[in-house]
């Protein structure tokens, strides 16, 4: 299947307030209004290898505050490691590892009855993990980046760049402390997708 080629169509300056950062916005049509974003530092003071943080849409972490979840807080420290360090932050939008809103809050009373987040996305008829990273690669590959140390915890986001022409030079870990809500959630991501979690 070929590969579909996202652009650049928009971008402007912007305070925020973890600093200043470019905001930018990449699809294949100027008429999907769910573009993906990036967020990126002054390029002038970017390093050879790239503090990236490549981030899948979380509305309900994001935006209000979910503690299902540590998505809103990893994309915090990200922003605020990004601004420090200078690199950038991709703003996938695919929700609920690809199911979109809808499915995921239908995820979670899945699993309020006890199944995990894999299981319950099975349940729907969806794969466990649904998300792609091509759309991060054409980003970057736009920005002519080469070399990146990525912010995660997920194995399957580094052995994604094994066969790319990106080279991961080191991973920066983005580990939260679990809370009472989260803490299942987070051991089946470190027991069944085998992420690198330590604080459980």
């Amino acid at each position: 299947m070929k590969r579909k080629i996202i652009k650049l169509q928009s971008q402007v300056n912007m305070e925020t307030i973890y600093g200043n950062f470019d905001i930018a916005t990449f699809t294949s049509s100027t008429k999907d209004l769910m573009p993906h974003i990036a967020l990126f530092t002054d390029r002038k003071k970017w390093s050879q290898d790239l503090p990236v943080r490549i981030h899948s849409e979380c509305m309900t972490g994001d935006l209000f505050g979910s503690k299902r979840c540590e998505c809103g807080e990893q994309l915090q420290q990200s922003l605020k490691f990004i601004q420090e360090h200078s690199g950038i932050l991709i703003y996938l939008r695919q929700e609920g590892r690809g199911i979109g809103i809808i499915n995921k809050l239908k995820a979670y009373c899945l699993q309020d009855e006890g199944y995990n987040t894999a299981e319950a996305n099975k349940i729907l008829g969806f794969e466990e993990d649904q998300r792609q990273y091509n759309d991060a690669v054409n980003i970057l590959e736009y920005f002519k980046v080469e070399r990146i140390r990525l912010l995660t915890n997920n194995p399957d986001k580094l052995s994604f760049f094994d066969d790319k022409k990106i080279d991961v030079v080191e991973r920066i870990p983005i580990e939260l402390k679990p809370n009472e809500t989260n803490y299942n959630y987070l051991k089946t991501k470190k027991d069944h997708f085998g992420h690198f979690l330590t604080k459980l």
